[in-house]
């Protein structure tokens, strides 16, 4: 292979990575290792690692249900990302539209495929539901993120529940284990859908104005961006207090309250200084992304606490 070759196989793989969304990866594995480590830790037995290809297949599976949707999105956002993300490589040219629409499709038909052939029907027919809330949130004429409310339920709705329940249901089915939620389970699942609906909301903070030049309803451009950072962490904060309320109610001994509540009251701390340093930088351009990004790692933070509490 010639040098010139070379190079254009690695920009492309670049600009794959990049149209990926690599946070969004980075939660997907996260929240579904946490769910996996916590099945394995309720069932009380010994990991058999010779389910392990299949959990990593599993993987690779939620892998491609978030690219799709993150993929579809750039297609139809192309308008907008060139103003708010230039970076992205559909806006940015690094990967022309044809070579999105194979990419997503690819990974529509393997992720639906691998779903239902090692799942089973349930969570293949839960993996479809969320690659279709994923198109009526991008896709004309429903494009539901043109409504602040809905693409903050369908945000919620897959990061929240969807992923959170089929990564459990699955992890059990696979073990052996009869279904059933464990107290600290829908805790989880609570909290990441409120979270989700925060994440759903604050995305838009950096993204003003060009939301506003092409008419994208968004909870920033209605109310501005200083009210929504201080309402978004007024939820996040009330989310992170609610742990006071599962360690005081009848579900209290499927906690650890002395890991619990320390570690929650340090991730609010840090939300906390993250909105003023936010106030201080008159909420600029980079200081909107530097609060996002913030609101990414907590929620990181929450499932590498998840298998512990």
């Amino acid at each position: 292979e010639t040098v010139e070759t070379v190079e254009t196989k690695s920009n492309l793989l670049e600009a794959f990575w990049k149209f990926l969304r690599p946070h969004t990866i980075r939660g997907t594995i996260l929240g579904s290792s946490a769910m996996v480590t916590r099945a394995v830790i309720e069932n009380g037995q010994a990991p058999d690692w010779s389910l392990l290809p299949k959990a990593m297949l599993g993987v690779l599976t939620l892998l491609c249900g978030n690219g799709y949707i993150v993929g579809i999105n750039q297609i139809y956002d192309v308008s907008i990302d060139v103003i708010n993300k230039p970076f992205l490589p559909v806006a940015a040219k690094e990967l022309s539209v044809s070579q999105a629409w194979v990419a997503i499709i690819a990974m529509a038909i393997g992720g639906t495929w691998l779903s239902y052939n090692l799942f089973g029907p349930l969570i293949g027919s839960l993996y479809a539901f969320g690659l279709f809330l994923g198109t009526i949130y991008s896709v004309p004429p429903l494009r539901l993120k043109k409504s602040a409310i809905a693409a903050a339920m369908i945000i919620a709705t897959v990061r929240g529940f969807l992923l959170n329940f089929g990564v459990y249901y699955a992890t059990r089915a696979m073990l052996g284990v009869p279904f059933g939620w464990s107290y600290p389970t829908i805790f989880i699942t609570c909290f990441c859908s409120v979270y989700a609906l925060v994440i759903a909301v604050t995305k838009d903070l950096p993204d003003v104005q060009g939301d506003l030049e092409n008419k994208i309803d968004t909870f920033a451009t209605r109310f501005g961006v200083g009210t929504v950072a201080t309402a978004a962490s007024a939820v996040l904060l009330a989310n992170y207090g609610a742990a006071l309320v599962w360690t005081n109610s009848p579900a209290a001994a499927a906690f650890r309250p002395k890991i619990l509540l320390p570690a929650h009251a340090i991730l609010a701390s840090l939300l906390v200084r993250g909105l003023i340093r936010l106030r201080r930088a008159r909420y600029s351009q980079e200081g909107l992304k530097a609060f996002y990004r913030l609101i990414w790692l907590l929620f990181y933070s929450e499932y590498f606490l998840f298998p512990l509490v």
